[in-house]
């Protein structure tokens, strides 16, 4: 009488198999065995699972981890738009904020140094100055208003460079200030960009490293079929 062979019940299908058909708990790597429990709450350390159902599950955690990493991705791209959106823009324009700040006289000033500054300034200063001298030097003239050395015209000129020099240093002081403000906005915006490019990298290391841990898990199943397929041929043969 022949003997009968040495079954062993599959608790995840609750079919008995032999022996060589079915691998302890302690067998599944613990990945795989994760995914078991959540199909299967009765899954301990003691059960057993068959070649079909374990292979089953191999196949549903490669395909978890794939679609996982394409998961991640779009969070990483949700992640980037919501923060784009909640943050608050920095890039504005330094100009208008301070050109709404500014006063009468502080127009006036910068009207003041703008035309000073000017070839339209120059050549008609020149041409009045030109136009004095003219009318002070005409022989003809028996009582000329500002005769040779044109003192009078040296007091204007002197009147002219002293209200002059002032309005145009508070010109120059609102620029420095205007410089200073596009500086600090510059700063802000740089450090607010390394700041969201640091963040970012942090997240693509993240990201990556969870990829070589999926791959690499995979890959250990991959071998793990490999050795169970060389058994079963050796066994076989």
């Amino acid at each position: 009488m022949a003997k009968r062979k040495f079954e062993i019940r599959c608790d995840i299908c609750g079919k008995s198999f032999s022996a060589d058909a079915v691998l302890p708990a302690d067998l599944v790597r613990a990945s795989v065995g994760k995914l078991i429990e959540q199909a299967c709450p009765a899954w301990n350390d003691a059960s057993h699972i068959c070649v079909a159902d374990l292979n089953r599950f191999r196949a549903d955690y490669v395909q978890h981890s794939l679609e996982t990493e394409r998961g991640e991705l779009s969070v990483l791209e949700d992640q980037v738009v919501e923060s784009l959106r909640q943050h608050e823009i920095l890039a504005e324009n330094p100009d208008e904020e301070f050109e709404e700040q500014k006063s009468l006289g502080q127009r006036l000033a910068d009207r003041v140094a703008s035309f000073g500054g000017s070839w339209t300034f120059i050549l008609l200063f020149g041409a009045v100055l030109v136009v004095w001298i003219m009318l002070n030097s005409i022989t003809l003239l028996t009582t000329p208003f500002d005769p040779f050395p044109f003192i009078l015209l040296n007091l204007v000129l002197s009147c002219l460079a002293a209200i002059q020099a002032p309005v145009i240093m508070m010109s120059q002081n609102r620029q420095e200030a205007k410089d200073r403000l596009r500086a600090e906005h510059d700063y802000r915006v740089n450090l607010k960009a390394e700041l969201e490019i640091r963040h970012l990298h942090s997240k693509l290391d993240l990201l990556l490293t969870h990829q070589w841990q999926r791959l690499l898990e995979i890959q250990q199943l991959q071998t793990d079929l490999l050795e169970e397929i060389a058994s079963r041929g050796s066994g076989r043969s």
